[in-house]
């Protein structure tokens, strides 16, 4: 039944997409800098213009860190040419307001999107979950419900994750357990006491795990989903006592050149033809009231951990060196 209700919600994108926005319409030139992969940006590019064609959409496609270098060098040449940024997480968005870069955007519509995913003096907003769970090889010596069972004596040397130096989400991940009072560094240090491993990025957890070289990983979501509907010997778990989450959010320069055009992508990307968009992609919406993709639970039972941007922001550095010093790196 949820595999036809995501059809049937696809098929409404697209008819909703075709339709004349009932906004005053909007033009121009719109410069877009994002980190999205480049077919999930071209799609969401062509379905915004379907919406809005009288604006002609520049994107540029690169990694954060590629784009966030970018945009400081054309800061400091006094021309920084994006309108709005989508870019994997809240922190790069912190920098970005702390240094007066981003343009507050009262007027943007959140639609059903909860407010913890919204910036409280509104100046970037989270388009989609990607969640940090576990994964674990279906002959795995047992299967995990919560974080603590990471520390299970039967999981010694068994798990692996991403390097919180090389992955943004697994730097989020690392800050969320620091900020989480029944977790904190305390668990944090007895995770590496039972051997995790730091292998670089996301996928090569994923294969790890799929490998069968480790028991369990710690790893987003949509991959070990994506390869088990695929036959991969791996299972996901949203850990019941809550995963982290990157929302990849979107924001609107200081800078803008077109506001109005800004402020409309902004709109379609949080509206339901938007986040039904995500959803088509592979991710969890922002919006819970938005289908799942197929291999999602109901994004209302998925718990998410509480996690302060501002403070991960302020603490970043300090928890990237104290990790590195406990992993040895």
């Amino acid at each position: 039944m949820r595999r036809r209700a995501f059809g049937m919600a696809v098929a409404s994108l697209a008819a909703a997409a075709i339709r004349p926005a009932a906004a005053q319409e909007v033009s121009g030139p719109l410069v877009i800098y994002t980190s999205q992969l480049e077919p999930d940006a071209a799609a969401t590019v062509e379905a915004f213009r379907r919406r809005h064609p009288n604006v002609q959409v520049e994107w540029i496609r690169a990694g954060t860190g590629q784009i966030m270098t970018r945009l400081r060098a054309e800061i400091a040449a006094g021309n920084p040419r994006p309108d709005l940024l989508l870019v994997a997480d809240s922190l790069t968005f912190e920098g970005l307001k702390a240094d007066g870069r981003l343009r507050p955007s009262p007027e943007v519509q959140v639609a059903g999107v909860p407010a913890a995913h919204v910036d409280p003096g509104r100046a970037y907003f989270g388009t989609k979950l990607i969640t940090t769970g576990i994964m674990h090889h279906v002959r795995a010596p047992f299967v995990p419900r919560g974080w603590a069972d990471l520390l299970d004596a039967r999981a010694r040397n068994q798990v692996a994750m991403p390097s919180p130096a090389v992955s943004g989400a697994a730097a989020i991940h690392v800050q969320a357990l620091v900020q989480n009072p029944a977790l904190g560094w305390s668990y944090v240090e007895r995770l590496v006491q039972n051997g995790v491993q730091a292998r670089g990025g996301n996928g090569p957890v994923m294969q790890a795990v799929a490998g069968a070289e480790r028991a369990f990983g710690i790893v987003i979501d949509y991959l070990p989903i994506r390869e088990s509907a695929k036959g991969a010997p791996v299972r996901f778990i949203f850990p019941e006592d809550g995963v982290s989450a990157i929302t990849e959010p979107a924001g609107i320069l200081s800078t803008a050149r077109n506001v109005p055009a800004a402020v409309a992508f902004l709109n379609f990307l949080l509206s339901p033809e938007g986040q039904l968009l995500a959803a088509s992609q592979g991710f969890l919406p922002a919006d819970p009231s938005v289908p799942p993709p197929a291999g999602f639970p109901d994004p209302k039972t998925i718990k998410v951990m509480p996690f302060d941007s501002a403070r991960a922001a302020r603490e970043q550095q300090e928890t990237l060196r104290r990790f590195a010093q406990l992993v040895g790196g």
